[in-house]
C-alpha cells in the first residue's frame, strides 16, 4: 500500500437523526457580506451540517441561545419542525462564509420560510434574546 502524508481532522462527530427514505443531499457554500443577517427564520425538511470557513456566523436554533461560531467551527440542526432563526454574519467589516451539507425529503423544499404568525405562536420556544447595547 502506498504511504501518504494526508491528515484527517474530525471536526464534528454525532449520531445521525432520522433521515427520510429517499432523501437527497445538497452541499452549498453560503457567502455573507458584512453585517448581513442571512436568511430570515426558516426550517429545513432534514438535518443540516455546517462548517464556517471564514469570518464568524451568528447562529440560533429554536430552544437554543444565540451563539457566534468562528472560522473553523461547526454547527448542525436536526431539521423537521425546528425553526432556524439566524445564520448571519457576525462581522460588521468583513465577509463570512460557511459550507453546509443539507439532507431533505424527496419532493420537499430544502428550505421553507416561517411566517410572522407562526413565529408569534412559537415565541415561547425561543431562547431569551441577548442584551444589545
Amino acid at each position: 500500500m502506498p504511504s501518504t502524508r494526508s491528515v484527517l481532522t474530525a471536526l464534528a462527530h454525532q449520531p445521525l437523526p432520522p433521515v427520510p427514505d429517499g432523501a437527497e443531499v445538497m452541499t452549498a457554500l453560503v457567502e455573507l457580506p458584512p453585517a448581513d443577517p442571512g436568511t430570515p427564520p426558516h426550517r429545513h425538511s432534514g438535518p443540516v451540517y455546517g462548517y464556517v470557513t471564514e469570518g464568524a456566523v451568528v447562529f440560533e436554533l429554536e430552544g437554543e441561545p444565540e451563539r457566534v461560531i468562528p472560522a473553523g467551527g461547526t454547527f448542525s440542526e436536526p431539521g423537521g419542525d425546528v425553526i432556524h432563526y439566524q445564520a448571519g454574519n457576525a462581522l460588521a467589516d468583513g465577509w463570512s462564509r460557511f459550507v453546509v451539507v443539507m439532507l431533505h425529503a424527496p419532493g420537499a423544499p430544502m428550505l421553507a420560510l416561517v411566517d410572522e404568525a407562526e413565529l408569534a405562536e412559537r415565541r415561547h420556544l425561543r431562547a431569551p434574546r441577548p442584551a444589545r447595547g
